[in-house]
Parts: structure tokens; sequence; C-alpha cells
């Protein structure tokens, strides 16, 4: 693998953010996050049903942790980056989508 240049650990660290924030948070991977989540529907004392989603065993513990699936974020875009042909690309995809999230939600906070 060598050394790794700063503008490829920018890339990289930006793909496994949004490749970390589209398993943890992200509605179109509720497919995969649904069958290891307990859903709870209680309400609260001004009367209003609030949802509680509680996490099953330690693989929902780990689907529903940023810091895990982040580690293996960052293996699955290094291994795509310098082993899978064309790999570059996902990871260059993930990269510009989870830059324009962070810059989103940067400046969401001053609207």
């Amino acid at each position: 693998m060598g050394s790794i240049t700063w503008l490829e650990l920018l890339i990289l660290g930006f793909a496994s953010f949004r490749l970390t924030r589209l398993i943890v948070r992200d509605l179109i991977m509720e497919w995969l996050r649904k069958p290891f989540m307990n859903t709870k529907v209680i309400v609260n004392d001004q009367g209003e049903e609030e949802e509680w989603i509680e996490p099953k065993g330690w693989i929902g513990e780990g689907l529903s942790c940023h810091w895990c699936v982040g580690v293996w974020s960052a293996a699955i875009m290094i291994a795509f980056y310098y082993y899978i042909p064309y790999g570059e690309w996902l990871v260059l995809l993930l990269s510009i989508a989870g830059l324009q999230s962070a810059l989103y939600g940067l400046s969401d906070r001053h609207l």
C-alpha cells in the first residue's frame, strides 16, 4: 500500500463518514437495521406518542454505534480504494456525498 497522501486520507475519511451515516442513520438502510432493533411506542406526559428504538443483541448494538460501524466503514473504503478494480469510483462517490453532507450540516446550523 505504501504511504498515503493527505488528499487520499481526506477522500477516504469523507467516504467512510458517508458510509457510516448511511448504515447507522439513513432511512434507505433501515431494512438492514430493522431485524436487529426493537421498536416501542410510548405515550409521553403530554399524551403524544413517541417511538423508541432499542438495539437487540450485539449486532443491534453494533449497527446503532457510529464508532463501531465507522471502523468497519474505514476498512471497507480502504479495501475498495486499494484492492477492488474500479472501487475508487465508489469511494469517490461516497466521499463527495460525505463532503456534501458535512457542508449541509454546517450550513443548516446557520440558516
